[in-house]
């Protein structure tokens, strides 16, 4: 088995495993300006994709140029959100060369796309009797339909964590699977932070955003649209906190209701949609909403785009209102300026917000403790550590407690 790193090594982004030159797992694009692709366009026999997340799928349509069909393996969320998001990026960069596919090579996802459930092995490439390999998905715990990807040749298990979380969110319960496997290319995202019991931020959240609002304020509460808009209406349903959802999560929101078996309480879901107020943003709807005493959640996470440029400006000169920032801010964006400055470019306007501004880790990525958890598991296998800012520096740790571990890194290649 030869393993190429076409992305996603020493880097959190555009995600892409080739194996065999045969199969590839994820491939992804690294949003910014501009958005940066994997390091080479592969003519693979058959696709399997870990998650509906811009940096693990975010490419694959540019996969299916010309008369090239490979299959690609998803689970049923991961389909439908491979779909928004390709939709997504046309209109920010469509027609342009900062988009690598078109609408006509999104239609073409219908055509080759397969859909599977969670622990049900199926045959790609041929199959192992036809020199291909056996997979199956496992629950990663991370967002509604991601999945460990475990990849069996008849001699060799690699298995591919995708983003995963060892704890329970409101929305998806965190991943319990551990099967054996003889490679582990496992994500490293937050291998040196700990996260706040999610419990104690949620508490915390909640107490400021009902602080606001009592008040008589208005709370903003950016997040992204893909998980994180969910688990905040889930939370806002528990606690009675009035509240209003806009941006893409609401799309999102909808289609994760007709997948019950792929959220971890399909009711509390459904009675968190019917609390929340869907926003039209038709006849001036945004201004009249960013007066009122409620909760607003709304895309961008990263005050990147999306309705919050609407409504930062709106309530950003009055020092009772809040910003309550709900996930990582990448350095260089909007979000993560406005956190460490109270000040930030929304819409094209640099503008100081008075509104008072807190962050919050709802993280959907399993921390130091739960990747140590996880790879407990694995310490007689080979662990390729990737998809993190410190890959080599987690892969020194794990050497260090005798695990065979190392960061490989980008178009590197290895052979088992």
């Amino acid at each position: 088995m030869e393993l190429e790193f076409l992305g996603g090594a020493r880097e959190v982004g555009r995600s892409a495993l080739l194996i065999d030159e045969t199969l590839l797992i994820d491939y992804g694009l690294l949003a910014g300006e501009p958005p940066r692709y994997p390091v080479r366009d592969p003519v693979p026999e058959a696709v399997v994709v870990s998650h509906g997340h811009l940096d693990h799928v975010g490419a694959v349509p540019a996969l299916l140029k010309g008369d090239r069909r490979p299959p690609v393996h998803w689970t049923p969320p991961t389909g439908e959100l491979a779909r928004t998001l390709a939709e997504d990026t046309l209109k920010l960069h469509g027609n342009s060369p900062l988009c690598p596919f078109s609408s006509e090579h999104v239609a073409r996802l219908g055509e080759v796309e397969r859909r599977h459930g969670y622990g049900e092995p199926f045959a790609v490439a041929g199959g192992i009797d036809g020199d291909g390999y056996e997979v199956t998905l496992f629950s990663a715990g991370h967002i509604p339909g991601s999945a460990h990807v475990l990849v069996d040749d008849g001699d060799t298990r690699l298995l591919y964590t995708g983003d995963f979380h060892t704890d329970d969110q409101r929305l998806v319960a965190g991943t319990t699977a551990r099967p054996d496997a003889d490679i582990v290319v496992c994500e490293s995202t937050y291998s040196n932070v700990s996260h706040e019991p999610r419990s104690d931020v949620e508490s915390r959240f909640v107490e400021s955003v009902e602080t606001t609002l009592w008040d008589g304020g208005t709370a903003v509460v950016p997040a992204f649209a893909i998980g994180r808009t969910q688990e905040l209406l889930l939370v806002c349903d528990e606690h009675d906190v009035p509240c209003y959802v806009d941006g893409m999560g609401k799309g999102v929101t909808r289609m994760l209701r007709r997948y019950p078996t792929f959220v971890r309480d399909a009711d509390a879901l459904r009675r968190a949609t019917s609390h929340a107020r869907f926003v039209t943003g038709r006849d001036g709807q945004r201004e009249r909403i960013a007066g009122q005493n409620a909760a607003i959640v709304t895309t961008s996470g990263m005050l990147s785009g999306g309705p919050a440029m609407t409504y930062i400006p709106a309530i950003r000169s009055n020092p009772t209102n809040k910003v309550a920032l709900t996930g990582y801010q990448v350095e260089g964006t909007p979000g993560r300026a406005l956190l460490e400055t109270g000040t930030a470019e929304i819409d094209g306007r640099v503008m100081t917000v008075g509104a008072r501004v807190e962050g919050y880790d709802f993280s959907a990525h399993a921390d130091r403790e739960g990747l140590r958890s996880f790879l407990d598991a694995y310490r007689d296998a080979r662990v390729l550590v990737n998809h993190g800012d410190r890959c080599a520096a987690f892969a020194e740790e794990l050497r260090a407690e005798g695990v065979a571990a190392s960061a490989p890194e980008i178009g590197e290649q290895i052979e088992f």
